[in-house]
């Protein structure tokens, strides 16, 4: 049992380096991708949730901005 755990963590790191590589290649879409999401969320919502909508897509733009420095350099 402790393989399978073993395996399906490696699975999914293998996984989270793919979807990094893949967003650092397509910042300008990745972006684009989170404030379409958060106006789909306000529309739906009817802005109820607006600030809250508003923070989620300025931790993910500066997620994807620490993702362009890279390992080597340390976190803002």
């Amino acid at each position: 049992m402790l393989r399978g755990n073993h395996a399906a963590k490696e699975c999914a790191m293998s996984m989270m380096d793919k979807l990094k590589s893949m967003l650092r290649e397509h910042r300008q879409h990745a972006e684009r991708a989170v404030d379409k999401g958060g106006d789909y969320v306000d529309d739906r919502t009817q802005g109820k949730y607006g600030g809250q909508v508003d923070k989620g897509q300025e931790r993910m733009r500066q997620e994807l901005r620490d993702q362009d420095r890279g390992p080597d350099q340390p976190p803002r």
